[in-house]
């Protein structure tokens, strides 16, 4: 196989290798400390080494991974004082950043509204058809949310704090009744924000964030 990364193909093959490598992470096949090898992941994705350099990275720099000089690259490992200071800033933050939206009235309601709609159809006998899907779109939530604060180093700063694979990971450690309460906050939080009532859109964020928070713990035994 060549060793280059020109081109559409090129571009293709490091792409494919990102999400293999993403999906591993997240999925805890790969966990806090495992070093990854570059021309073992050549092997067992099949492709050359260049777009796993690039994968790498991209995963660097996402937080997934870290660099170590003469070393290589390993995934990044978490605990429970990393799990407190995520969501402690998100309780605070977040809540704020949604009240903001409901009193500036610039979110699209509708389209929160739809991807609301989409996650739900995502949820089979509550559990998660497509936990990357309903990841994505649930992303997409907030974010839009987020953005309607005008508060953009607000947006950024949540942005990266979400960058982290225990939290991307959160509908994985939900048990239906958890995926349920969470999937309905999203819809209460639409109502809020079409009311322009920052209060109950802060509260019902509040309390939406909190219960991730606890889910995680719980399942994960922190």
């Amino acid at each position: 196989m060549s060793d280059t990364l020109n081109g559409q193909d090129g571009r293709h093959a490091a792409d494919h290798a990102y999400r293999l490598i993403r999906d591993e992470i997240l999925s805890g096949k790969r966990t806090g400390g495992d070093w990854l090898r570059e021309g073992e992941l050549a092997d067992s994705i099949g492709v050359s080494r260049t777009p796993v350099r690039e994968a790498l990275r991209r995963l660097t720099a996402e937080g997934l991974l870290t660099y170590e000089r003469n070393k290589g690259v390993q995934v990044k490992g978490w605990d429970v004082a990393d799990l407190d200071e995520i969501f402690s800033l998100r309780t605070v933050l977040e809540p704020w950043g949604c009240s903001l939206a409901a009193e500036r009235g610039t979110v699209d309601t509708d389209q929160l509204d739809d991807l609301a709609h989409r996650m739900d159809a995502l949820v089979v006998d509550g559990h998660p058809a497509d936990l990357d899907r309903l990841t994505e779109l649930n992303n997409r939530f907030h974010r839009a949310i987020l953005d309607g604060s005008g508060n953009t180093r607000l947006a950024t700063v949540l942005a990266s704090v979400v960058q982290v694979p225990i939290v991307w990971r959160t509908f994985a450690h939900y048990n239906p009744e958890s995926l349920r309460r969470s999937l309905a906050h999203h819809h209460e939080l639409v109502t809020a924000l079409r009311a322009h009532d920052g209060e109950w859109a802060q509260s019902v964020m509040c309390s939406h964030i909190k219960s991730a928070w606890h889910s995680i713990r719980e399942q994960s035994g922190a």
